[in-house]
């Protein structure tokens, strides 16, 4: 396993009542637009509160994200925002429950559920790959539209087909 681009461990032992801040450097948003996918990862914060109960430490927050990604129909780029609420549990042991291709059904209550050690959470990572699912990876950028009619291309959500044409040509 390479290592991980933005990674900010807590030691559970050292978990407080106040909120943590955390935010990515310049050299980790680099690796993050890398591994994301983007041109560029202009800032990467969060904002969590980590409460330990039972074996588990349960973390809720908001992270926030300055991206620039390219547009999925012009291919320029563009300026993204991206502002996500957290609600994570780390739990001991996810991992070992369930065989490499093993297929599982999941419910509610285990969605946003992370592995641990018992001992440290990886904070960091667990934004990283909250950012990683917060991309939207067919953006269009403020210029879309204009590209699609440059280049021809009908409006994707315009009924097509000799039906279509047959009903238009009745509303003439």
């Amino acid at each position: 396993m390479s290592e991980l681009e933005f990674s900010r461990t807590i030691r559970v032992q050292k978990i407080g009542d106040r909120p943590e801040t955390i935010e990515a450097n310049e050299a980790e948003r680099t690796a993050l637009a890398k591994r994301f996918g983007v041109s560029a990862v202009k800032s990467l914060t969060a904002e969590l509160t980590l409460l330990p109960k039972d074996s588990e430490v349960v973390t809720s927050g908001r992270f926030t994200a300055e991206i620039v990604q390219a547009c999925a129909v012009s291919g320029e780029n563009f300026p993204a925002r991206i502002s996500e609420k957290l609600n994570l549990r780390f739990v001991q042991g996810v991992a070992e429950d369930v065989a490499p291709d093993e297929e599982i059904e999941l419910t509610e209550s285990d969605l946003d559920v992370i592995d641990y050690d018992g001992e440290t959470v990886d904070m960091g990572e667990a934004v990283a790959q909250s950012l990683g699912l917060a991309i939207d990876p067919f953006a269009r950028g403020p210029n879309a539209d204009k590209a699609r009619e440059e280049a021809g291309i009908l409006d994707e959500d315009a009924p097509s087909g000799p039906l279509a044409e047959a009903l238009a040509a009745l509303k003439k």
